[in-house]
């Protein structure tokens, strides 16, 4: 399966929360996560602690508090599609 297949439940791109972040940033053996959101940067309001950032790839980080975010590539048209990690979650290296 692709990256952006449904495999029905929570699961995938589909996924919300951790599970959503921990999915996109390991796609594609990690490579995906850096890669621009093709229909262009989201203006955003961190989940984590308020603030306004802009989320320019698939995932990133508040500039304000690092709370990392993600969007999956067939939902990444809309804002209110971006997912939020949890307080305290780190990236790992790939």
């Amino acid at each position: 399966m692709g990256c952006c297949s449904n495999n029905g439940g929570n699961s995938g791109p589909f996924a919300e929360g951790k599970e959503l972040v921990d999915f996109v940033s390991q796609a594609h053996g990690g490579s995906l996560r850096n890669q621009s959101i093709p229909s262009g940067s989201l203006e955003a309001v961190c989940q984590g602690c308020g603030a306004n950032f802009t989320l320019a790839t698939f995932v990133g980080t508040c500039s304000a508090c690092g709370g990392v975010h993600a969007v999956s590539p067939p939902r990444s048209g809309d804002v209110g599609n971006i997912q939020f990690a949890g307080k305290g979650y780190q990236l790992s290296d790939g």
